[in-house]
């Protein structure tokens, strides 16, 4: 008697679900840079330029899309589509896959596609923080950090597209820490956008499968330095911290002029220059108050044109907030998780 109860219990319970209203939620995530030189696969930062999804979920089967701003006519409108495959991850692990079977997707983006500005993280974060709010917050943001590596296969671009700021990540296995924190110095970012794509499996397939120690050791210390300069607010300390030896001297003989357009940028201001995630967008760290954006940014691209490559000019500040809903709910509060 108590089993049948039980199980009237679940009936009703999912009925009542399944005649509930679709409701719609809009989330905005911003694009990230990777490794930040020193730090590869391990250090990132969110930059305020922003991708938005708006997503309603819904009980019969079947997709519609609607895509605006950067990537609409090459990004899939189908089961392909990697906002739609993180909605599914997500509902699966909630067990809720059952209830929603199908989604309306508007994505207006402005997060370049592959160029190095975390455009897939960015996707993925917003298919499963929009998912997550829809289901009223099921996991806590750690939970979905885990998640979103578990989709992109490493963290340094989603911790920042769920955090804001800059992060440190690290793994264990399937565990994922991310340190989350605003520097101690006012920065502003001022990126080079060649007008060329470069797939992050092409730019991971050069690197080499062992490296030297002297080289081991060169990244540790810097990206120790840029950490330390960052917290401490010690721009003397972030011209030096910002070089690599593991992963941007493979990369350079794919992005024309690399090397050349780090020295201009350099010599007009900037505190340094790094290959932004797997490229080809190159990014220069400045002082706001110094107010060099513009030459910086005249400098990078005259040396790209000196090399074939017309690159935009983008001046970005840091994003604080990371991942958020737009027209939050009352029943939209986030878990923040330990």
């Amino acid at each position: 008697m108590a089993e049948r109860e039980e199980e009237d219990t679940k009936r009703t319970t999912y009925a009542e679900r399944a005649e509930r209203p679709e409701r719609t939620i809009r989330v905005r995530v911003p694009g990230t840079s990777a490794n930040l030189g020193a730090g590869f696969d391990t250090l990132g930062l969110a930059c305020d330029i922003y991708n938005e999804l708006e997503l309603t979920l819904t009980h019969a089967p079947g997709l519609s899309f609607s895509i605006k701003g950067e990537g609409a006519g090459r990004i899939p409108e189908d089961e392909r589509n990697i906002v739609w495959r993180s909605v599914r991850l997500l509902l699966e692990r909630a067990h809720r896959d059952h209830e929603y079977r199908g989604a309306i997707i508007r994505m207006k983006n402005d997060v370049p596609l592959s160029r190095g500005l975390g455009s897939s993280a960015a996707a993925i974060v917003a298919g499963l923080k929009a998912a997550n709010a829809l289901l009223y917050n099921h996991f806590n943001r750690r939970e979905i950090l885990h998640l979103a590596t578990e989709i992109e296969g490493h963290p340094d671009n989603v911790a920042p597209a769920i955090f804001g700021g800059f992060t440190v990540s690290t793994t264990k296995g399937r565990h994922v820490d991310t340190f989350a924190f605003l520097p101690r110095l006012r920065l502003r970012f001022v990126v080079a956008v060649p007008d060329f794509y470069l797939p992050t499996k092409k730019a991971r397939e050069v690197l080499p499968e062992t490296v030297p120690r002297a080289d081991a050791i060169f990244n540790i210390g810097r990206a120790s330095m840029l950490i330390a300069s960052l917290m401490k607010g010690s721009p003397q300390f972030l011209r030096h911290a910002l070089d690599d030896a593991l992963h941007q001297p493979y990369r350079a003989k794919l992005i024309p002029g690399m090397y050349d357009v780090f020295r201009a940028a350099r010599e007009a201001g900037a505190l340094g220059t790094v290959l932004s995630g797997a490229g080809p967008c190159l990014i220069a760290f400045a002082l706001e108050h110094d107010h060099q954006e513009e030459a910086i940014g005249r400098a990078m691209q005259e040396a790209f044109a000196q090399h074939g490559v017309q690159a935009e000019i983008k001046q970005l500040g840091l994003d604080t907030k990371g991942a958020h809903i737009i027209n939050p709910g009352r029943h939209t509060q986030e878990k923040e998780g330990a």
